[in-house]
């Protein structure tokens, strides 16, 4: 059974930092693409940062280009986000997917295959 669990979400003030992990599950890692993704109350699901599966090469919203990295231990099957410099934009769930479709840029949530329940972040001013 595949399986991606979040976890790390939490409560942070305005400048303050948070690593979120998804441990992975069903699924050889080094298989496959993992982009985190964040869905804040009534807007879309938007992809934030991804890491592909076969050179590490990863991807940033320009968002978050500069306080957010992504990063990833096979050997553990984990996937990591640190998050830096955190606002209250920030604010949202933030989820993990897999899959092999994207290809590059910003990514888009069909293009992921399985996803994670989600962790909330919560960013207060």
């Amino acid at each position: 059974e595949v399986q991606l669990v979040e976890s790390g979400g939490g409560l942070v003030q305005a400048g303050g930092s948070l690593r979120l992990s998804c441990v992975t599950s069903g699924f050889t890692l080094d298989d496959v693409d993992i982009c985190w993704f964040r869905q804040a109350p009534l807007k879309e699901r938007d992809g934030v940062s991804c890491i592909r599966w076969n050179d590490d090469g990863t991807y940033y919203a320009d968002a978050v280009k500069g306080r957010f990295t992504v990063s990833r231990d096979n050997a553990k099957n984990m996937v990591y986000l640190q998050m830096n410099s955190l606002n209250p934009e920030d604010t949202a769930v933030y989820y993990c997917a897999a899959g092999r479709a994207w290809v590059s840029g910003l990514p888009t949530t069909h293009e992921f295959y399985y996803w994670g329940q989600g962790t909330q972040v919560t960013v207060s001013s």
